[in-house]
């Protein structure tokens, strides 16, 4: 999957929407190979109406692989998980979700819902052909759509995770087991096995019937899901060793603070001296904003003198902070879906009694992760430790 977003095109339903680079490659090819379709299967076409109609059909193409992804989103939201964006990217489209679904049935009807727009989709664009016989582009246009996406629909029930059938699978384990843990190893498996048939699959195409151009896209796509479904194991090992930590116990203590009617002169000097690029704004140990190089560098250096941290902070109500009682994995994820390294622990005590307590970084959390891989994970079942059962 993408490691980074990519270009920001727009939100629909309150979901950013990205276009990865490699977007671009396969929107790229996907036009030119429909290019030369539409030239052979209809030579009658002048050139401007051939490649107008590839572009366009391109474009709906992505606009289904959207609609797969948001039909997902929808039903996530429904059962209040958070969507964090949906990117196109080379082989398709990616959801991300703040947490994973509490429940078999709600990850069985998050999954279900990609592959039933898919196959809406398909059915749509086929009646578009039956409304419009005599529209040579347009029949031309929803065969096309309508093909791919009942092509979508049938592979994306592949059970190979991290494919939506994999994850229908996974719902199906888990509901029988009741064990998540069983339930996405077993999906782990089974995707790893797709990956390698599909890789198969594709050296078979390439070397024995002479496709070299659809053997080496199966193969990456092999490849690709291979990856997927070791990474869904290696994000289990995570949750594992994670189970029953509390942002308590791996918060640091010395959290770097300054007062809040200190200079931006200052606090730059605070800054060269020390090498701490954030830090809290506090007032009698309550929080009160925070400040970090960015903030400072808004403002003209020659300004510094006469602004206080108290004028350009971040106020108190935009930072995301963890109590100290939130399990590990979830604040984690919280700070892997915000794209920030750190997060202050902090207690309320009535309205105005927000008392910073420490700080949770993700260089404290792997740490914690590495040593108990050294140890054995002494919390995992089986090792004389209370594990507590978290689903995020």
């Amino acid at each position: 999957m993408p490691t980074k977003s990519g270009l920001r095109i727009g939100t629909i339903l309150g979901i950013p929407i990205y276009l990865h680079a490699s977007w671009l490659l396969i929107f790229a090819l996907i036009t030119y190979a429909l290019g030369i379709q539409f030239t052979q299967t209809h030579p009658q076409w002048s050139s401007t109406q051939t490649w107008t109609v590839g572009i366009l059909t391109s474009v709906l193409f992505f606009a289904s692989v959207l609609f797969h992804e948001l039909a997902h989103s929808v039903v996530a939201m429904y059962y209040k998980i958070r969507v964090v964006s949906i990117t196109l990217f080379i082989f398709g489209g990616v959801a991300r979700i703040g947490r994973e679904p509490a429940k078999a049935i709600q990850e069985f009807n998050i999954a279900i819902a990609g592959p039933l727009s898919s196959y809406f989709l398909c059915a749509s664009f086929f009646i578009l052909t039956l409304l419009f016989p005599g529209s040579d582009a347009l029949v031309a246009l929803g065969q096309w759509l309508a093909q791919i996406n009942f092509a979508v629909a049938t592979f994306n029930l592949l059970p190979g995770f991290p494919l939506d059938g994999g994850r229908i699978f996974r719902a199906a384990v888990w509901g029988v087991t009741k064990d998540f843990t069983r339930a996405t190893r077993v999906a782990g498996v089974s995707g790893q096995l797709v990956a390698y048939g599909m890789i198969f699959l594709g050296a078979w195409y390439a070397a024995v019937r002479g496709d070299w151009q659809s053997g080496l896209w199966l193969a990456c796509i092999g490849f690709y899901l291979q990856n997927a479904a070791r990474e869904s194991v290696a994000q289990l090992a995570v949750r594992e060793t994670l189970a029953g930590l509390r942002a308590s116990d791996v918060m640091n203590n010395e959290v770097p603070t300054i007062n809040r009617n200190t200079t931006l002169e200052e606090y730059s000097a605070e800054v060269l001296r020390t090498g701490r690029r954030c830090h809290l704004v506090v007032t009698e140990d309550r929080l009160v904003g925070m400040m970090n190089v960015q903030a400072l560098n808004a403002v003209p250096r020659d300004e510094w003198a006469d602004n206080s941290i108290q004028a350009v902070m971040i106020p108190r109500e935009r930072i995301s902070w963890a109590a100290p009682e939130e399990p590990l994995l979830r604040l984690l994820e919280r700070l892997l879906a915000a794209d920030i390294n750190q997060m202050p622990v902090v207690t309320v005590e009535g309205e105005d009694g927000a008392h910073v307590v420490g700080m949770v970084t993700r260089d404290s959390i792997l740490r914690v992760m590495q040593t108990r891989a050294e140890l054995g994970n002494p919390s995992a079942p089986g090792n004389g430790a209370r594990v507590v059962p978290h689903r995020s």
